[in-house]
C-alpha cells in the first residue's frame, strides 16, 4: 500500500484523452485523465461511466439535456446511455470503472482514447527512461 499524490501524478503526464492508473479499488482501475476538446458520442452497453472533475469544468451531453460539472462535481452516466464529453479548457478528471470498460460502443466514427497505462509508482522510473 503506497498513497498517491494525485498532483504528482497529473505532472508526469500532458497527452489529452489518456487514462492513466494511479491505483485500483475493489479490482477497478482508478485512473487520472487529461482532457481538452470534445470526445464522440458513445455509449457503455453494460457498464456505468463515473466522471469526477478534480479541476476545470466538463459538459456532459446526453440526448436529452447536458450537465456541467464544476471542479469537485462528479456524474455517473447510467450504462446504455448515449453521451459526449466536451471539455473547453484543460480539465482534470478521475475515472473508476470495471477494467473491462471501452469505448468500442462508440456511434459512427469513434474517436480513438488510450486507456489503462500505468504511471511509475514512487521511486520507480518510466519504462524507456535511461538512468
Amino acid at each position: 500500500m503506497e498513497k498517491v499524490n494525485i498532483t504528482e501524478k497529473f505532472r508526469a503526464f500532458d497527452k489529452y484523452w489518456q487514462s492513466k492508473m494511479v491505483s485500483e479499488f475493489n479490482s477497478r482501475p482508478v485512473k487520472l485523465a487529461k482532457l481538452k476538446g470534445e470526445f464522440d458520442w458513445h455509449l457503455h452497453r453494460t457498464e456505468d461511466e463515473f466522471y469526477l472533475v478534480l479541476k476545470g469544468s466538463l459538459l456532459i451531453q446526453l440526448r436529452e439535456r447536458e450537465i456541467v460539472l464544476n471542479e469537485g462535481d462528479l456524474f455517473v452516466v447510467p450504462a446504455n446511455t448515449e453521451h459526449r464529453i466536451v471539455a473547453r479548457d484543460e480539465t482534470h478528471m478521475m475515472i473508476i470503472d470495471p477494467k473491462s470498460t471501452s469505448n468500442s460502443d462508440s456511434l459512427p466514427d469513434p474517436q480513438p482514447i488510450e486507456k489503462n497505462d500505468e504511471l511509475p509508482r514512487p521511486g520507480t522510473k518510466p519504462a524507456g527512461t535511461q538512468t
